[in-house]
């Protein structure tokens, strides 16, 4: 008798009873008949945990002794879940009743699926895609990553315009369904990311190990998006310094030689012109982005993963550049520059 994948949605917190309060009651009400809802506490010092053993008794926690960011505080909370396909969900998501099952259906299908998200909408306004992953990512040959749905700051209305499954390059971190048996034979996130794209290397990681990665539209879920990390100059570092780690980590020697000199001039431009807006914080981001990323290549990269790079063609992945097309161009859909600029 064949029976049902295990799934374990495991929510990371901090100090996020808030979002507990408002969209708990929506996970752990989903209609997928073999899970187990999981928090993994980051050291929360808000009163999470006491609400969350009073009100939802149901749910598994597990506590860890500090804030160890998206990427450590995952790999630590995943060596204690036991289950066929982990989902990693925001605390900031609302899900449908549904969404599990399209997603688990389609990874079941091939045994090389080893993640895949579903349609991310925005909270506040459920008809437009929501930055963090819309409907399913893609990265350019200089590394910058974007979306079926979302370019830049710049976010589609959903109009099914991307309501095909499809292979893409990464899922998003916000809801991802990830095989566990990948996930612990890739050595799961990089910990020195602390958050911020390490979904996106580890989908590469997974690509370059025979994997593939996959958007399913049929599951839908609302994120209210910078919940767990709010804007600021720390968010700007993250983003910079993750990125150049990923892309120096994930790319051959001669690659890096051509690619990581124009990747930081273009980030200096990007400084520049927000200096001269009067962004002083992104300006400082980038800037402090770039030193640490000089150190990290001159050190000893600790907790550092570095892929076994396989020949594989890495599907989601635009072999022009983002950049040109969005700001000289001015095509600001993904269709226009994947498609319109072939």
């Amino acid at each position: 008798m064949q029976t049902t994948p295990s799934a374990a949605i495991v929510i990371l917190n901090y100090n996020g009873r808030h979002y507990l309060e408002k969209f708990l009651p929506s996970v752990t009400t989903s209609s997928y008949p073999n899970k187990k809802v999981w928090l993994a506490d980051n050291a929360s010092t808000d009163d999470s945990i006491e609400w969350l053993k009073i009100n939802h008794p149901e749910v598994e926690i597990i506590l860890l002794q500090n804030n160890y960011g998206f990427a450590q505080g995952y790999n630590l909370a995943l060596t204690q879940v036991k289950a066929d396909y982990y989902i990693l969900l925001n605390s900031d998501v609302e899900v449908t009743r549904h969404w599990i099952e399209p997603v688990i259906a389609l990874m079941e299908t091939d045994a090389n699926i080893a993640a895949c998200q579903p349609k991310i909408l925005s909270y506040d306004n459920k008809n437009m895609f929501e930055y963090a992953g819309a409907c399913g990512g893609w990265i350019d040959t200089l590394g910058y990553p974007f979306s079926r749905g979302r370019v830049f700051d710049v976010c589609e209305e959903d109009k099914g315009q991307y309501n095909e499954v499809a292979q893409v390059f990464w899922a998003s971190g916000a809801a991802m369904f990830v095989r566990a048996s990948a996930y612990h034979q890739l050595k799961g996130f990089n910990e020195f990311f602390f958050a911020h794209q390490e979904e996106i290397d580890l989908c590469w990681r997974m690509q370059m190990s025979g994997y593939t990665i996959m958007a399913c539209p049929s599951s839908v879920v609302y994120h209210v998006g910078g919940g767990t990390l709010p804007k600021g100059e720390r968010k700007v570092f993250l983003n910079f310094r993750n990125n150049l780690v990923m892309l120096y980590n994930n790319s051959n020697q001669g690659e890096i030689m051509w690619k990581l000199p124009l990747r930081i001039g273009l980030d200096i431009l990007s400084a520049m012109k927000s200096l001269v807006a009067g962004n002083f914080s992104f300006f400082r981001g980038v800037f402090k982005a770039h030193v640490a990323f000089i150190a990290w290549v001159s050190g000893d990269k600790k907790h550092n993963i570095v892929p076994v790079k396989k020949m594989v063609r890495l599907h989601g992945l635009y072999k022009g550049s983002v950049v040109w097309q969005y700001f000289i161009k001015k095509k600001k859909t993904f269709a226009e520059i994947v498609f319109e600029s072939e």
